[in-house]
């Protein structure tokens, strides 16, 4: 069975008292957050804005510390069958501005509950919502 490893974030903005969650529509029709695979020697943090950078021109992102959280699922390519092992990060955007690259069909930034309501998969769903839950705790808004 192959293995593959990619590392992504909860990318949130904060203005006054509003709280907002990007996220982004992939080709396949799901809705999710930014992430990519780990490359080579790269570290898990450095994945996470490299592959928001690369996917939403948005650079100069602030990792919130003690937020990481693991998901794993396999689908099937034509090699066989990959167990996918997905890292997230919890990171805060300074900026709203988006220049989305050809890896996606759309974006949004979304409050909690719309956020919640668009993303597409139950384990991203479970994602979103502890970082939510994080980012109340730690009087982060």
């Amino acid at each position: 069975m192959m293995r593959e490893k990619s590392a992504g974030a909860v990318l949130f903005y904060k203005q006054n008292s509003k709280l907002e969650y990007l996220t982004l529509h992939y080709p396949t029709g799901h809705w999710d957050f930014p992430k990519g695979n780990v490359e080579k020697g790269e570290e898990e943090e450095d994945t996470v804005k490299r592959e928001i950078r690369e996917e939403t021109g948005i650079g100069g992102i602030k990792l919130i510390p003690g937020f990481r959280k693991r998901i794993q699922y396999y689908y099937r390519r034509e090699e066989g069958i990959v167990r996918k092992e997905v890292i997230f990060y919890l990171a805060n955007s300074s900026k709203k501005s988006v220049q989305i690259s050809s890896e996606h069909l759309g974006y949004a930034w979304l409050e909690f509950e719309d956020a919640l309501d668009k993303i597409t998969h139950k384990n991203a769903k479970t994602i979103l919502s502890e970082a939510h839950e994080y980012i109340g705790t730690k009087a982060l808004f």
